[in-house]
């Protein structure tokens, strides 16, 4: 097979991709080996790939095709959400472009425009992760409303419903009004805002007097039904039993008193209103407050408001103002700091509203799924996320499960016309005879039964992910569910880590038993060099697919990956990429060389070959050993600098220098044979980070006792290494750098042979000396136990090593080089001196951690020795 001169990634991943699916590498079903199974956060339906889940699917994808090379039975579970709030904008969004109301729409007629839309855009997200290279199983492909999916959703809800832990309320919720729906606390989001605080002046009743009240929302005065003060505040005291008349509406209030209240904050007066503040309502109900509601659900104003009706609460506000300075009620107007809520999914300021919802009790929920979190039983990676789950789930609050939409899950619950009762069913059969039940009436019909309007929040279905995408919901006993449950790793986003893995944790222990998952590591989030959050409206986030089609699927992983520790955010630029592409392009170049080589199976393997050999095969198990072990402590970004670092210097600057034939001559076939070998073994610990050009490289590598594919290769295995024969080595690669620099220094061309010269030389190696003449040109090495005259010098370890080069010696610069080393090597010995000095550290260091020490403090005294005497005999 011919080698091309260049990688082109383009043609190379399509080709690949196309085959690993037609050999259904990715697919799993139950067998004898030990399973890894983990399941994709399912992207709404609505998305496209951003550069989240560029990071996040990488990491998956590299522990993925890892365990598979471990020999495990691999399933990853890729899927959709179906998104209830983004995927109904978008359909009313296009609907409207066509001319359509949803409001013109009955429920079913909308659904059918939202299955339509769902099939022609939904899961393209999916279809562009096959262009990372995500070997996920696509035959197993799932989405959260899919038939057996959306049977566990409701079959949940009416377990749960028996058990007394969903109920149903008047309760104060977060209202989008945008999407006209309730939103949970954990999807508002809060930022501080540029906002006014206005002062109104409320009229005493009886009295030209005046309270003036600050307020941050004048268009809420319409809704007043008291003020408050606090019952310790002097200055308030006498107003007791006393009424104000509310602004604008002229409606009689009284004056209450309550600690709640803040006598710092503004004038010390508070103006309540219980339909639209959750401090509000609570203070409403402890003094038994008439509850008005002004706002419709699109956040206009509305009869009860008895002005402004019809008009958005933001124009009412200004409108408010303008009326109440009209009546010179406005005292005063400052510029003010606060904290504001808005919805996570359409960023529309939240509405506090009274409002009829679906609730389910989360505090006993809750326990077990703290307990596994801090027994770590469930890791949570990196480790300071476990206080914040902590936090969160010792004040868990009930969570709000309804939503006014139609795109979703409908709750499973059926009113019986002509009564206020209502009952809980998966289906209109079994909510019939609950209801014949109920009413003692066997002449209900199903036309008797309204079944709620609402949907089921979308984490509702969520939260069940691991466990019905093996429909373990509905057939616990089931082969797959089994086999493959609990999962073994999450990779998720911390911001999820409550919306999502809590509420997984929680599931998997109230309807399954046991955990859903081992492992939970959060990645960063990924920010530009001004370390702002990537997002569309910013205009900092590059089209992850532009960069693929740029730097290949490969360097794309490559750039995720290597500026990303566990939990840190990944400041990204395009030169991490780049320098994927880069290391692309360096591993098929070392790759033709070797190949291009002309192989002779008649000449002997020269020493330093053997030597070179042997060497790297302790340096490749070393890494091996480093890599399994950050794999095994999710340490991904350092597991791949590691393979990086071990390629582009030991196997490339280093073993491919050491083992190359001489200009136009060939290389030995033993040695030759030994390459390609651990060619194979590198390109097997790279392919899980970067995997098609790994499997490029592994049909020309592969023989006949190999596996087809890289995919289904075995990893590496680390076998037994010399650590001592690898420090004698850096040794060596110090005297070859110090001969180098000599020859940089003097301007002394490389065919220009030279003489080593070694004194002090009672623990010098000499098993190494072929690699050092090879590499730096040399004529001998000697052994001698005098100084050498006219001669550039350097010290490694407790060895003097001098390179004769007659006049071209510079006495200054060489004194100068000296002073400098001394400086530094008296430094180090400080340092060592003062680690060794420290009992805390002798006494807790393991012994050969101390030796190692010790025997840096017997070198470093030894070369400032040799300094020393080499400056005085320069002087």
């Amino acid at each position: 097979m011919e080698i091309p001169s260049k990688y082109e990634h383009s043609n190379i991943e399509k080709k690949w991709y196309q085959f690993w699916l037609d050999k259904n590498y990715f697919h799993s079903e139950p067998d004898d080996r030990e399973p890894y199974s983990i399941v994709i956060p399912p992207p709404n339906v609505t998305g496209v790939l951003h550069m989240g889940h560029m990071l996040n699917n990488t990491i998956q994808d590299i522990l993925v095709r890892r365990a598979r090379m471990l020999g495990k039975n691999v399933v990853w579970v890729p899927g959709t959400d179906h998104a209830s709030i983004a995927t109904e904008a978008k359909v009313v969004a296009k609907l409207k472009n066509d001319g359509i109301d949803k409001n013109n729409l009955t429920r079913e007629e909308f659904l059918n425009h939202a299955w339509e839309w769902k099939e022609k855009h939904g899961g393209i997200i999916l279809q562009q992760l096959k262009k990372l290279g995500a070997s996920c199983d696509w035959r197993r492909e799932s989405f959260t409303m899919d038939e057996n999916l959306s049977k566990s959703v409701l079959k949940v809800f009416v377990e749960l419903y028996n058990k007394g832990l969903i109920y149903r309320g008047i309760r104060m919720v977060n209202w989008d009004p945008q999407a006209k729906t309730a939103v949970s606390d954990e999807e508002v989001i809060y930022t501080e805002e540029n906002s006014k605080l206005y002062y109104v002046r409320y009229k005493i009743v009886g009295e030209e007097n005046y309270l003036i009240v600050a307020t941050t929302r004048p268009e809420t005065i319409l809704g007043d039904t008291a003020v408050c003060v606090n019952p310790h505040d002097k200055r308030y005291q006498y107003l007791k039993g006393k009424k104000v008349i509310v602004p604008l509406v002229n409606r009689e209030v009284p004056i209450i008193s309550d600690e709640y209240v803040d006598m710092e904050f503004g004038t010390g007066c508070l103006k309540i209103t219980p339909a639209h503040d959750i401090n509000d309502y609570e203070i409403g109900i402890k003094h038994n407050l008439a509850t008005i509601d002004i706002f419709n659900d699109d956040g206009t104003i509305n009869e009860a408001g008895q002005m402004f009706v019809g008009i958005d609460r933001f124009e009412t506000r200004n409108l408010s103002v303008e009326e109440l300075k009209r009546q010179n009620l406005i005292e005063k107007i400052e510029e003010y700091q606060n904290k504001v809520g808005r919805s996570e999914r359409t960023n529309s300021v939240i509405e506090p509203k009274l409002s009829i919802q679906w609730f389910l009790k989360m505090e006993e929920l809750a326990r077990p799924a703290l307990q596994a979190v801090e027994t770590d039983e469930i890791k949570i990676i990196p480790t300071k996320y476990k206080n914040v789950y902590r936090h969160w789930m010792e004040n868990v609050k009930d969570w709000c499960i309804s939503r006014q939409l139609w795109w979703g899950h409908r709750i499973p619950a059926f009113y019986i016309s002509k009564t206020n009762e209502f009952v809980v069913a998966d289906n209109i059969e079994n909510a019939l005879e609950l209801a014949k039940q109920k009413t003692k009436n066997p002449n209900l019909t199903e036309n008797d039964l309204q079944q709620d309007e609402d949907v089921l929040d979308t984490w509702f279905s969520s939260w069940l992910w691991p466990i019905s995408v093996f429909n373990g919901i509905l057939e616990p006993d089931n082969t797959e569910f089994k086999y493959y449950y609990p999962t073994n790793d999450l990779v998720t986003a911390p911001e999820i880590l409550f919306f999502w893995v809590a509420r997984m944790i929680i599931a998997g222990y109230e309807f399954s038993g046991e955990k859903p998952f081992s492992n939970v590591y959060l990645t960063g989030i990924v920010r530009d060099k001004l370390k702002r959050k990537m997002s569309k409206s910013l205009g900092n986030s590059p089209d992850p697919l532009e960069l693929i089609e740029k730097f290949g699927a490969d360097g794309v992983r490559f750039g995720m990956l290597c500026c990303s520790p566990a939990g840190g955010d990944l400041l990204y630029d395009d030169s991490y990429p780049e320098q994927g592409r880069n290391f692309s392009n360096k591993i098929w170049n070392a790759f033709r060389l070797v190949k291009n080589w002309e192989i002779s199976d008649s000449i002997q393997q020269p020493k330093s070959s053997k030597i070179g050999v042997e060497w790297l095969n302790h340096k490749l198990n070393f890494t091996i050993e480093q890599l399994n072990s950050c794999f095994d402590n999710f340490r991904l970004s350092e597991a791949l600098m590691t393979i990086y670092k071990f390629f582009w210097d030991d196997f490339s600057a280093w073993y491919l220098e050491i083992i190359k034939p001489e200009y136009q001559k060939p290389v030995d076939l033993t040695t030759y044979n030994q390459t390609i070998n651990l060619f194979k073994k590198i390109i097997k610990l790279i392919s899980p980070f970067m995997p098609f050009i790994s499997e490029e490289l592994w049909q020309f590598l592969k023989n006949d006792e190999d596996k087809e594919s890289i995919v289904i290769e075995s990893w590496t295995k680390n076998e037994k290494f010399d650590n001592q024969f690898i420090s004698q080595f850096e040794d060596c690669q110090q005297i070859i750098s110090n001969i180098r620099t000599i020859r940089k220094e003097k301007n002394i061309p490389q065919k220009n042979s030279l003489k080593l010269f070694i004194n002090s030389h009672s623990d010098y190696i000499s098993k190494f000396d072929s690699v050092i003449i090879k590499m730096t040109n040399l004529e001998s090495i000697e052994l001698t136990d005098r100084k050498i005259e006219q001669a550039s010098s350097f010290i490694v370890k407790a060895n003097e090593f001098f390179i004769p080069i007659g006049n071209l010696i510079n006495k200054e610069e060489e004194l100068e080089k000296l002073q400098s080393e001394l400086k530094y090597s008296e430094g180090f010995l400080k340092s060592i001196s003062g680690k060794l000095s420290n009992e805390k550290f002798v006494n807790n260091a393991p012994a050969n951690v101390i030796e190692i020490e010790r025997k840096k403090l017997t070198d470093a005294e030894a070369k400032i020795k040799i300094l020393k005497e080499q400056i005085e005999n320069l002087r």
